[in-house]
């Protein structure tokens, strides 16, 4: 194409002003690399059907050109200086070429429509039509800009077959872009990095043990630190007692017990259940002795040597009976549970005890439980595994889910409640009389075996206490709360009291013991007790079987809303009323008809059914009135503890003791 410009510009007159617009037109896409490619094709087609009339004007051209050269010089002379000028017009209008681009805007805009990209080579190729005609667009090679040159010395250069290979250099270096592309489809090698990148994941294994190992949780209890001595008397005949075999099976009065010694053994707290002791002893272990055939114990009491003969009678004056004892040496012997049947490194803190059922509290909060809880029907079980199964019977001690940061623990018959350190009380067990602090039909009874929280002030529970069926709840600013069983009016609110439907569903305020000033409350199968900050001893509840120790003669019996009667018979008392202990009471315990209380001074009265000994006093005789427990075991000691079992009861008080080297092994009697 540049050659056909070139003689083209030798010969203006000749070419028409179409021709000479088409030549223009591309000469300014050839200058302006930025003109759309669509444009150059516009600009192509039209030179390509003007090209043989262009070619015809070179030949006459080039005729007249030599006939004036021939003719004059003078004509010779003035002829080139037409396409001088023309040339001078074309260089200022190149050297013009952004201003003068307005001319190029309606091809801009005709090749925007087509949005057809080309790379600059395929312009080249489709631009010229053939490979003898692309000189001058090979030009852009060169790192000058094209618009800088003018338009004559394109022509100078026009006669270019040299460019040609140029543009044959070009389609050749083209393909040495490809080569370059190939380390691209190489990339996919350096995928393997992450390959070496994951060799270090065998590492990562030993760390996941490390949480294991994480921060010990934080202790949220200490474990009590006063041991102490341990009296008994009641029933013994089914290991109850704690005094091994061979000795005799119901105590009158209060007996040392030598296998709880405060030197070795070292007890710091007490619970009794309804035919068995838990005891917790000054390192933090759990013993327990009684009748395990729930597993109540929480360790095996296997024993294959039988029934044993009682040998040798102890003497023990008239505290004891006369008739021999046939016992299980496993279960009427105190002995540890093992420390295997445990997490490492557990500390337990505080003990509970139900009718057959136990429970530990640990140093950290957690609750481990054990036994199983009954109903009317026997066995109801003691919790649900994930797969939604009931397990009858806890021989081992088990986690108890759904509890954390306990503080407190207490166990009614068949029922228990715990206190976490936010002052929150969750319930659990069976509810056939609404002891759980909520209505469970029948078919969802199960339900109950999950501890759940209670109806009670969000965090304002301070302690907590339990009767065989109803409960307790004391806020940390005095006020009673309670719920469950109230047949005698034993939750001491006497509406609906002694009628069908008096259960209290869920917790209700109690108005008769606010501003009483009450510590602690305990309660047994159809009467309550509870001490004031005082020193008062309060009772209230049954009364027909001397539950209260009252002499009837100092009560109004006339007085409706104070005595629930059984015709002319006083049934129970609905409204708390004081009991005379000496010096005041700074504790009291209750089980199904019997009643402990110490006084401030150390002294343990009782009162109650007395059919197997367990008010202590030497004979068998139903006390009616708080009667004072004296005999040489206890007599000059300071007694700070007591806890009514079913037929069987237990006394404590600080020992002051140098311990000894001995110390108990796991899974052996606590006194060899």
């Amino acid at each position: 194409m540049p050659p056909r410009r070139a003689a083209a510009a030798a010969a203006p007159t000749r070419v028409s002003a179409r021709q000479a617009d088409a030549a223009k037109q591309t000469e300014q896409e050839e200058e302006s690399p930025k003109a759309n490619t669509s444009a150059k094709r516009t600009t192509t087609a039209t030179a390509k059907k003007a090209a043989p009339k262009t070619a015809v004007a070179k030949a006459k051209v080039t005729k007249t050109t030599k006939t004036t050269t021939v003719v004059s010089k003078t004509a010779t002379k003035s002829i080139p200086t037409r396409p001088k000028a023309q040339a001078k017009g074309a260089a200022a209008a190149a050297s013009k070429k952004i201003p003068a681009q307005s001319e190029a805007k309606p091809t801009k805009k005709a090749a925007s429509k087509r949005k057809t990209p080309f790379s600059e080579s395929s312009d080249l190729s489709e631009l010229s039509g053939s490979e003898s005609e692309p000189a001058a667009e090979s030009e852009p090679e060169s790192e000058e800009e094209p618009e800088a040159e003018p338009a004559n010395k394109r022509r100078k250069t026009a006669p270019a077959p040299k460019a040609a290979p140029k543009k044959a250099i070009a389609k050749k270096a083209a393909p040495k872009a490809v080569p370059k592309a190939t380390p691209e489809k190489a990339a996919p090698k350096a995928r393997a990095a992450p390959r070496k990148a994951a060799t270090p994941k065998p590492a990562p294994a030993p760390k996941t043990v490390a949480p294991k190992v994480v921060k010990p949780r934080p202790i949220i209890s200490e474990i009590p630190s006063t041991r102490h001595h341990v009296f008994v008397f009641g029933d013994g005949s089914n290991s109850e007692l704690g005094l091994g075999p061979t000795n005799s099976t119901n105590v009158k009065r209060p007996r040392l017990n030598p296998k709880l010694s405060a030197d070795t053994v070292g007890i710091v707290q007490l619970a009794t259940g309804g035919m068995h002791t838990v005891g917790l002893t000054h390192d933090g272990r759990i013993i327990t002795w009684g009748v395990n055939d729930q597993g109540a114990l929480g360790r095996s009491t296997d024993w294959e040597g039988g029934l044993k003969d009682m040998a040798d009678k102890e003497d023990s004056g008239s505290d004891s009976d006369s008739e021999a004892a046939e016992l299980n040496p496993m279960e009427s012997t105190p002995t540890v549970i093992p420390a295997d049947k445990f997490p490492e490194g557990t500390k337990f803190v505080h003990v509970a005890a139900g009718d057959s059922v136990s429970f530990a509290v640990t140093d950290t909060g957690d609750v481990y439980g054990w036994g199983t809880f009954r109903d009317a029907s026997g066995i109801f079980g003691f919790t649900v595994d994930e797969e939604g199964a009931i397990i009858l019977v806890q021989r081992d001690p088990l986690l108890v889910k759904g509890l954390k940061n306990v503080t407190q623990l207490v166990v009614g018959e068949n029922h228990a409640i715990a206190l976490d350190s936010k002052g929150d009380a969750y319930a659990w067990g069976t509810g056939a009389q609404d002891q759980l602090g909520r209505r469970l039909l029948t078919r969802f009874a199960a339900a109950g075996l999950a501890p759940y929280r209670l109806a009670l002030p969000r965090g304002k529970v301070a302690s907590i206490h339990a009767g065989n069926n109803h409960s307790f709840a004391i806020l940390k600013d005095g006020k009673v709360y309670t719920w469950g069983m109230n047949t005698f009016g034993q939750t001491a609110v006497p509406e609906n009291a002694g009628e069908m439907g008096s259960q209290i569903t869920k917790p209700k305020l109690v108005k008769a013991l606010e501003k009483r000033g009450v510590t602690m409350i305990d309660g047994g199968l159809q009467h309550s007790v509870a001490v004031t900050a005082d020193g008062e001893c309060l009772v209230w509840g049954r009364m027909d079987g001397s539950q209260l120790g009252i002499d009837l003669k100092t009560l109004d019996l006339d007085d409706d809303s104070l005595v629930l009667k059984q015709g002319d018979r006083p049934k129970a008392l609905l409204k708390p009323t004081p009991v005379d202990i000496p010096g005041g009471c700074k504790f009291v315990a209750a089980a199904s008809d019997h009643t402990i209380a110490i006084s401030r001074e150390g002294k343990a009265y009782s009162w109650g059914f007395n059919a197997s000994y367990q008010l202590g006093q030497g004979h068998d005789e139903d006390v009616p009135v708080a009667t004072h427990i004296d005999n040489t075991a206890v007599r000059g000691k300071e007694l700070d503890w007591a806890g009514c079992g079913g037929q069987f009861s237990i006394l404590t008080a600080p020992a002051v003791v140098t311990p000894a080297d001995v110390e108990m092994t796991d899974a052996s009697p606590a006194v060899n």
